[in-house]
């Protein structure tokens, strides 16, 4: 009996430790299932921080492509302010190679002006000579109509030119026809006003051959003397417009290099803090790559952990069964008892 006794015992024990060894098998399992949880919810965050990474990516692919984008319009802004640079100092040359021309004209008409004042004076005591003086006059006269026409259409020519170039360059459009027409408008009128006194001396010459011939002499010494001042004049204007015309250039080209400065200011500004924003995204696709890093991490420790419990499931499982042995063994020793 005492035997028997001793082993009912064994059996209670058993049953205890075969509660105990379900309640922790229970609790296993439910660290499994938390710790499945928890990989499932480190997968999620893995995932949300692979599509921000790519969004950033994307965000720094367009941001490079933007910054492509402002230096090719700063080299072409560049290059389109060095083409007007180049047109407007070809301008310059242009009309400084006419006024050099009409100087050149002028001076001609000076030199031969006095020299049909020297042969006139040569000549004053020979009448028989005055009919040609009086025709050489004309051919003076008729050559200064032939050159006024020769300069107005120079002039002419030149107005088509800066029109062309104008309609090339919409923003200096305006400031070039305010400057250009008035000084077009005295020219105008300049030459008119001298085609006005041609007019009037060839005139005066023609009433003045049909008085006496020594008056005519005088009168024309006179007019010649007028035409030489007034040829002195005309220089003296042509030299003030050029003076103007060069002021007035030199004041566009300051205008423009202004324009371009404040330009490539602008331009530094933009590139400056485009470059401050791919800086902050870097920093962020850097945090973020450490996020990633540690997370890694949480899920190689959370997998070593899931081996761990693993392996003690097993240990567990080999107990019980063990256990579950014994107890067979034990009543199969009682089962013979009785019999």
């Amino acid at each position: 009996m005492l035997l028997l006794l001793l082993r009912l015992l064994l059996l209670l024990l058993l049953l205890l430790l075969l509660l105990l060894l379900l309640l922790l098998l229970l609790l296993l399992l439910l660290l499994l299932a938390l710790l499945l949880l928890l990989l499932l919810l480190l997968l999620l965050l893995l995932l949300l921080l692979l599509l921000l990474l790519r969004l950033l990516l994307l965000l720094l692919l367009q941001l490079l492509l933007l910054l492509l984008l402002q230096l090719l319009l700063l080299l072409l802004l560049l290059l389109l302010l060095l083409l007007l640079l180049l047109l407007l100092l070809l301008l310059l040359l242009l009309v400084l190679l006419l006024f050099l021309l009409l100087l050149l004209l002028l001076l001609l008409l000076l030199l031969l002006l006095l020299l049909l004042l020297l042969l006139l004076l040569l000549l004053l005591l020979l009448r028989l000579l005055l009919l040609l003086l009086l025709l050489l006059l004309l051919l003076v006269l008729l050559l200064l109509l032939l050159l006024l026409l020769l300069l107005l259409l120079l002039l002419l020519l030149l107005l088509l030119l800066l029109l062309l170039l104008l309609l090339l360059l919409l923003l200096l459009l305006l400031l070039l026809l305010l400057l250009l027409l008035p000084l077009l408008l005295l020219l105008v009128l300049l030459l008119l006003l001298l085609l006005l006194l041609l007019l009037l001396l060839l005139l005066l010459l023609l009433l003045l051959l049909l008085l006496l011939l020594r008056l005519l002499l005088l009168l024309l010494l006179l007019l010649l003397l007028l035409l030489l001042l007034l040829l002195l004049l005309l220089l003296l204007l042509l030299l003030l417009l050029l003076l103007l015309l060069l002021l007035l250039l030199l004041l566009l080209l300051v205008l423009l290099l202004l324009l371009l400065l404040l330009l490539l200011l602008l331009l530094l500004l933009l590139l400056l803090l485009l470059l401050l924003l791919l800086l902050l995204l870097l920093l962020v696709a850097l945090l973020l790559l450490l996020l990633l890093l540690l997370l890694l991490m949480l899920l190689l420790l959370l997998l070593l952990l899931l081996l761990l419990l693993l392996l003690l499931l097993l240990l567990l499982l080999l107990l019980l069964l063990l256990l579950l042995l014994l107890l067979l063994l034990l009543l199969l020793q009682l089962l013979l008892l009785h019999q």
